[in-house]
């Protein structure tokens, strides 16, 4: 072989290798798309009366919860390779309106609505269901909001503007809107809703939710966080630390990462409001002081 058949030989080696890591941020997409259609499986299941409910609800749950790591992973993995795509852009939309709004906004509905206790009055049961589905629409239409608004916008900036040395999301993004109803699901172990004051909390909470992905608020992005630095040791033992507590405790730990970071954006903006207002009202105070009167000299005298 010559050096010109070793160099083509080379080159299509390299071509070949090229278009097999064009494939491997989609695999993880197409990860993404197989746990919300297990998540819509499992909530359909635990309708027809075959099994343990509650362990239907649950696995939809945990489905979600899973899809969470592998909508992040497909991303960072095609901005680390450089294999970034219009193709790929577009079928991880679709995934997320898949796994992060069709199937968490039915969960809700099924698990918070659909297994009310008998005792409750028929006709407030009728209600609820369906206040539960308008609200459960609701967030299914600002997911996919959400996602269309992501798509078009060139580095939006939030209503509330935060440091300038991080990145922020403007409005929650729908995974962690997504993570938050299925972590509530999951720290329930699955058991449904049978009281009717736990299912106008859920009905408050999905719909907060809601708000939360067509807000204009600042929510954190962990962008920053950079694993190709020399020494990424203290993400590391962060990020395992992180692991091993989800890992042991997942219902615990999960509920609560969601309600944190939930909280953050509404404490974010709520301390933006209080800091801009006790400005303004700074200001308008001095502003509104009157002018001190203007001083003539005196003649000078002469000796």
């Amino acid at each position: 072989m010559n050096h010109t058949d070793a160099s083509l030989a080379r080159a299509r080696a390299q071509a070949r290798l090229r278009r097999g890591m064009f494939l491997l941020p989609s695999l993880f997409t197409v990860g993404n798309i197989a746990a919300g259609y297990v998540s819509i499986t499992q909530t359909m299941a635990a309708l027809t009366g075959i099994g343990d409910v509650h362990q239907h609800l649950d696995w939809a749950a945990i489905a979600i919860l899973i899809a969470i790591p592998l909508d992040s992973l497909d991303g960072r993995i095609a901005r680390m390779t450089n294999t970034c795509s219009d193709f790929g852009k577009e079928l991880d939309s679709l995934a997320d309106a898949i796994t992060f709004g069709v199937a968490p906004s039915l969960l809700a509905l099924i698990w918070g609505f659909h297994f009310l206790s008998e005792a409750i009055n028929p006709q407030m049961h009728e209600n609820l269901l369906h206040a539960g589905a308008f609200i459960c629409f609701l967030f299914l239409i600002g997911g996919v909001s959400r996602l269309a608004r992501f798509n078009i916008s060139h580095d939006a900036q939030p209503r509330n503007p935060g440091r300038p040395d991080r990145k922020y999301f403007v409005g929650m993004p729908i995974p962690a809107a997504a993570g938050l109803l299925a972590a509530s699901v999951h720290f329930c172990g699955g058991y449904p809703v049978e009281y009717w004051w736990v299912a106008l909390i859920w009905l408050a909470l999905v719909g907060t939710s809601g708000f939360l992905m067509v807000s204009t608020w600042r929510f954190w992005s962990g962008k920053e966080l950079n694993f190709s630095r020399r020494h990424p040791y203290q993400i590391l033992i962060f990020i395992s630390i992180v692991l091993f507590l989800v890992l042991k405790y997942s219902q615990g730990v999960l509920f609560m990462l969601a309600l944190v970071y939930m909280f953050s954006g509404i404490w974010a903006r709520a301390a933006y409001s209080w800091s801009w207002r006790r400005r303004w009202r700074s200001t308008g105070e001095i502003a509104s002081l009157p002018k001190p009167a203007a001083v003539e000299p005196e003649p000078l005298k002469r000796p």
